[in-house]
C-alpha cells in the first residue's frame, strides 16, 4: 500500500506571502484544524515544505 501523510492546518496563511496560501488551498486544506490526506509524492512532499511553519504533517 502506498505511504500517505495527513496534513493539518495549525497557522493562519494570511499574513504570509500569497504563494503561500495559494499553496495551502492547493493541498485541498480549506480553514484552520482541516485535515486531509494526500499520496506521499514528491510533489506533495514539495508543497508541505514550502508551507511547513503552518501546517503540521504526518505518516500512515
Amino acid at each position: 500500500m502506498a505511504r500517505r501523510l495527513k496534513i493539518t492546518q495549525t497557522k493562519s496563511a494570511s499574513g504570509h506571502p500569497k504563494d503561500q496560501g495559494a499553496t495551502v488551498r492547493a493541498l485541498g486544506i480549506r480553514r484552520m484544524q482541516h485535515t486531509v490526506v494526500h499520496n506521499d509524492t514528491p510533489q506533495i512532499r514539495g508543497m508541505v515544505f514550502k508551507v511547513r511553519h503552518l501546517v503540521k504533517v504526518e505518516e500512515n
